[in-house]
């Protein structure tokens, strides 16, 4: 038995929500669910996607065995959708759809974070590159393998868009596709995602959470892992102030406490002021519908101009004082180096790959084996990115 229209989220009270009654819908015609929006359905086909259980051993800075209380890609999608969820009920915006579009925007990461990327898309310069975006939409719609019909997870045409355009358009007007990702520019000849406007409200909550949460538990780990002090952070705007305030309220409190005081701090004040600057600017703009939210040329969520300082002023601070930590570039250092030796090796000697991963190969040293063995690297965990290393380069490691 099937539902003769797609079930609505009762949550949905915005004039310009999504509305998962009126999806645009699959690729792949399926029937509805009974007791599931189609938004409820996509963030149900994220979660048992095999790529979201690996992000349990992803990381962002740190590489996995450096401490297990450092966050990894799995605790800061949880983390981001959270507060997407909270900010999307507050506007009355679908919060199934920011919740899916917040657990889905980083199946797509290498291991070993940024260097991993970085790495992985030096290696491919000669193959079409490699960008993270592009790669969760193809984790989407291609490489995740569990229905008999189709690949991929076949998704709404929302939860796609909300993934490509996590960080706004990708084409100003009149652009050509001629510089996009590969697979965004292949997915594209088959379904438009509108890539020369901005994504419907739900994904620019997603994407403000993302940066929410990434700015502020960067802060947790920094600190945590000893690469700055708390005292390095009274000279960033806001952030300052708010350790003193605490430090002051505080005294003599134990500096665990004083870190999770002042970075829940951090975020309420963040997050109020992306719905009193997004507030705003819906009385401004008062768009009537999700696709007139998209054809505004401009973002309707947003942060305040101050804050877009003191963010910014932040990420400055932790590009210095954590990313580029002598510590931290050791380590990526070498992950990069992993991610080099991996990609040569099996690019150059395809039949070392395991037996599904050589289908699709066209050859030692061929493009479409290029791409497979970035596949099969990119979809790995940092563990196990080691471990495969030691056992193609250790001579002394006798595991297959």
């Amino acid at each position: 038995m099937t539902l003769e229209r797609p079930i609505s989220n009762p949550s949905a009270t915005a004039v310009f929500a999504t509305r998962a009654e009126s999806s645009r819908g699959r690729l792949h015609a399926e029937p509805e669910a009974r007791t599931r929006t189609v938004f409820q359905r996509d963030r149900d086909r994220i979660i048992h996607a095999g790529a979201f259980r690996r992000l349990k051993y992803k990381t962002q800075v740190f590489v996995y065995h450096e401490g297990d209380n450092y966050r990894t890609r799995l605790s800061h999608s949880l983390e981001v959708a959270q507060i997407a969820r909270s900010v999307a009920r507050v506007f009355g915006l679908d919060e199934d759809l920011a919740e899916a579009l917040s657990l889905a925007h980083d199946l797509g990461h290498t291991p070993f974070g940024h260097a991993g990327e970085q790495a992985l898309d030096a290696c491919m310069e000669d193959f079409g590159g490699f960008d993270h975006n592009a790669q969760t939409l193809r984790i989407l719609t291609k490489l995740e393998s569990h229905y008999p019909r189709f690949d991929g997870l076949n998704l709404t045409w929302e939860t796609l868009e909300g993934v490509v355009k996590h960080n706004g358009p990708l084409l100003q007007p009149g652009e050509g596709s001629e510089n996009l990702p590969r697979a965004i520019v292949e997915y594209a000849q088959t379904q438009d995602l509108e890539l020369h406007s901005y994504a419907g409200p739900e994904a620019q909550v997603a994407a403000l959470a993302d940066d929410i949460a990434y700015n502020n538990h960067d802060i947790d780990d920094g600190l945590r892992a000893g690469l700055f002090t708390i005292e390095d952070m009274f000279a960033v705007p806001m952030v300052g102030d708010v350790f003193r305030t605490v430090l002051d309220e505080y005294p003599g409190l134990d500096t665990t406490r004083v870190i999770h005081e002042s970075v829940r701090r951090l975020i309420g004040l963040t997050i109020d002021d992306l719905i009193a600057e997004t507030s705003r600017r819906i009385a401004e703009l008062d768009p009537r519908s999700a696709d007139e939210v998209r054809a505004l040329g401009r973002p309707l969520v947003g942060f305040s101009r101050e804050m877009a300082e003191n963010d910014a002023a932040l990420k400055r601070f932790l590009f210095q004082r954590m990313y580029r930590h002598y510590r931290v570039n050791r380590s990526m250092s070498k992950a990069r180096r992993m991610v080099r030796d991996l990609f040569g090796l099996l690019h150059a000697e395809p039949n070392l790959l395991p037996p599904e991963w050589q289908q699709g190969c066209d050859g030692e040293g061929g493009m479409k084996t290029a791409r497979r063995v970035c596949d099969f690297i990119a979809g790995m965990t940092d563990r196990f990115a080691m471990q495969e290393h030691r056992r193609l380069f250790d001579l002394h490691d006798d595991r297959s």
